[in-house]
């Protein structure tokens, strides 16, 4: 049980920096924000952890079904016997279902969030897929509550899998700590790259990544549940 609970601990940091990085949506604006009103470091910083604490909570009660699905399963005493636990073929099924998933929405060029700024200081997002033209009147104007609300809306669909596992094991503890871990993660991944953006620093570019975000996710959870199942780790 501990051996298996740190490798889901591995996956909870990993998701957590992952998602974050792989998409430019979790700190562009807060920089742009930032730059456009004048804002300090310090206001930049405190609307970048409303934010991510709203991500991260819509995040956690997504896990919280998945902890609900794992805790009624635990009760079923025949699955307690399968090779590597329930919750090792869970993950495994779930991460490659959302992998599978990731490749069709980059392959079909699904519609994502974007964000610009304009020369009077405007942000405005909209939904698009790429090389297409949006409308005007497609763009809603961005102000620091309605990126609490974006982010509040947008979830980290695979801590589904992850609060599983503690559920499955009944766990209160466990689950309460991979909470604790992913949120501290999150929100220090998201205030690096806000501070890397404020200071104009740029390290390597993010952008290209963000469409393969969900594959990256999928797969982290695939490699942490077949470990368990075929691999005893």
């Amino acid at each position: 049980m501990q051996h298996e609970f740190q490798i889901v601990l591995t996956a909870a940091i990993t998701i957590a920096c992952l998602h974050t990085i792989t998409g430019p949506d979790h700190y562009l604006p807060f920089i742009a924000l930032s730059k456009s009103r004048g804002w300090s470091f310090g206001k930049t910083l405190l609307w970048t952890i409303i934010c991510g604490c709203g991500h991260v909570w819509s995040s956690v009660l997504l896990g919280l079904g998945g902890a609900a699905i794992g805790w009624n399963l635990s009760k079923i005493s025949w699955l307690e016997g399968v090779r590597g636990g329930i919750a090792g073929w869970f993950m495994v099924l779930f991460g490659l279902l959302y992998c599978i998933w990731g490749l069709y929405r980059t392959y079909k060029n699904k519609s994502h969030k974007h964000f610009d700024t304009y020369d009077d200081g405007s942000i405005y997002v909209f939904e698009h897929k790429h090389g297409e033209a949006v409308s005007v009147t497609e763009r809603h104007k961005v102000t620091p509550w309605v990126m609490f609300i974006i982010f509040l809306l947008g979830p980290c669909e695979p801590m589904i899998p992850i609060l599983f596992f503690p559920a499955a094991q009944h766990s209160w503890q466990g689950m309460l700590l991979l909470i604790v871990v992913y949120t501290t993660f999150t929100l220090v991944t998201m205030i690096v790259m806000v501070f890397l953006g404020y200071y104009s620093i740029s390290l390597f570019n993010t952008e290209k990544l963000e469409k393969h975000m969900h594959t990256l996710g999928g797969l982290t959870v695939f490699i942490c549940g077949a470990g368990m199942v075929f691999m005893d780790w």
